[in-house]
């Protein structure tokens, strides 16, 4: 008497796949990205102003252009993670650039509290010569004490 699965002596073959060792492999990349992730933040540090505001929605597919005053008043542009020092106009044009390829790219601000207000004014007014519509000025939540 032949079983379901006897074929006059071949085997019939197995068409179930063994996930083990994927699931290993994704096991320790997850545990690999875990550990790098928060290598991989960088920037420029400045000491943002504390103020209660809320959070600007963005869009998920575009990474904000990122524009850091330090506290000496150098200029900084970071995008996508790539942090890089830079003059005001040259700033204006790789802006410019940027905007003509994905208009849609929101600009966000990190001004140092130290630096005087007139130099935001002057960074506000090339990024609006650059054509951006709508800038974002970045702070910190207050801290209670």
């Amino acid at each position: 008497m032949q079983g379901p699965f006897h074929r006059g002596g071949q085997r019939r073959p197995m068409a179930e796949i063994n996930v083990v060792p994927f699931i290993d492999v994704m096991l320790v990349l997850l545990v690999i990205f875990m550990i790098t992730a928060p290598m991989l933040t960088q920037g420029v540090q400045v000491d943002l102003p504390q103020a209660t505001s809320e959070p600007i929605e963005t869009p998920e597919d575009s990474d904000p252009i990122q524009v850091y005053v330090d506290p000496e008043g150098n200029y900084h542009l970071s995008l996508g993670g790539d942090t890089t020092a830079v003059t005001l106009d040259d700033l204006a044009e790789r802006i410019a650039v940027i905007l003509e390829r994905r208009p849609d790219t929101p600009v966000m601000v990190h001004g140092d509290r130290q630096i005087a207000y007139g130099q935001v004014v002057t960074l506000m007014s090339t990024l609006q010569r650059a054509g951006v519509a709508n800038v974002g000025l970045v702070s910190e939540p207050p801290q209670d004490e």
